[in-house]
């Protein structure tokens, strides 16, 4: 479990990038945190495993409250939060295995991660992953050989090489096509469901969001101003947390996804790692 308590992030101009936020995200859960620009979105994700350094606040993981750690067991506390990015952050010239093995980095020496010799159980499981992502076919690939959406499920699996307790999602979808999008939505909220993890997705498009959290979060200025289910998520609110603007295109957008998204025999072949690829294929998406 995560819980946050009146986390406060001010920077030395004097600019406050948060006021107060508070909220607790329970295992399994998956949070959407949705805002305009410049609403504190990913200095909230930073500040959690403190890449930014919260103003003050505290901040829970389990029973450890990470705002109090030392360096070193700092370090040793972010190898339990899996970080996804919006650019995947790959190592272009490695191949997918060995960016999936640098999830296990915190937990091996330094001469073993440096000459590759990951252990046997490490392997296994980077097999394991990519095949619940549905990359087996492309373990000695480069990972400039692949298309976004096949990076982004290497971002993926990495994470959850390191057997995280949280997972934190800063855009995995911003430079991604619609139908890839929903994919790469899918595969980490059925991951988090199966692992019981809770997650933290900040994210742009009000209506994926919608569509795939049961819980939003909508910040504003710094401010939690919405925190509720996906239908709640009226104009009103939407005006609240984004300004005024006409948002019957966007509630109009999200009842159409919904329909295109019922349950398919083809959505039940996506849960199977093993027709990921031959869907992939016929997409042009491999």
């Amino acid at each position: 479990m995560l819980r946050l308590d009146n986390l406060t992030k001010t920077y030395r101009t004097g600019d406050r990038a948060l006021s107060g936020v508070s909220f607790t995200v329970e295992p399994g859960q998956v949070v959407g945190l949705i805002g305009p620009s410049g609403a504190g979105k990913s200095t909230l994700i930073r500040c959690i495993n403190r890449l930014v350094e919260p103003s003050s606040g505290q901040v829970f993981l389990g029973e450890t409250e990470l705002t109090r750690l030392g360096r070193g067991a700092l370090r040793r506390s972010r190898r339990r939060i899996g970080m996804i990015f919006q650019e995947y952050a790959l190592v272009e010239r490695l191949t997918v295995m060995e960016n999936v093995l640098s999830g296990r980095l915190g937990y091996v020496s330094f001469w073993r991660s440096f000459f590759r010799k990951y252990p046997t159980d490490a392997v296994s499981k980077a097999y394991g992953l990519l095949d619940r992502v549905g990359l087996t076919d492309h373990v000695d690939k480069r990972a400039d050989a692949l298309s976004g959406g096949q990076r982004q499920r290497v971002g993926i699996a990495r994470a959850l090489a390191q057997d995280p307790d949280l997972l934190l999602v800063d855009e995995p979808t911003a430079s991604l096509d619609p139908k890839t999008s929903r994919q790469i939505m899918r595969l980490i909220v059925e991951i988090c469901d199966e692992h019981g993890l809770p997650a933290i997705i900040n994210i742009h498009d009000v209506a994926l969001a919608q569509q795939f959290v049961r819980r939003i979060i909508g910040l504003k200025a710094g401010e939690v101003v919405y925190d509720g289910p996906p239908d709640q998520l009226d104009a009103e609110v939407l005006t609240r947390i984004y300004g005024e603007e006409d948002w019957s295109a966007t509630i109009r957008a999200v009842d159409e996804d919904e329909a295109l998204d019922e349950p398919t025999t083809s959505d039940e072949e996506y849960l199977s790692p093993e027709s990921v690829l031959d869907r992939e294929r016929m997409a042009g998406l491999s």
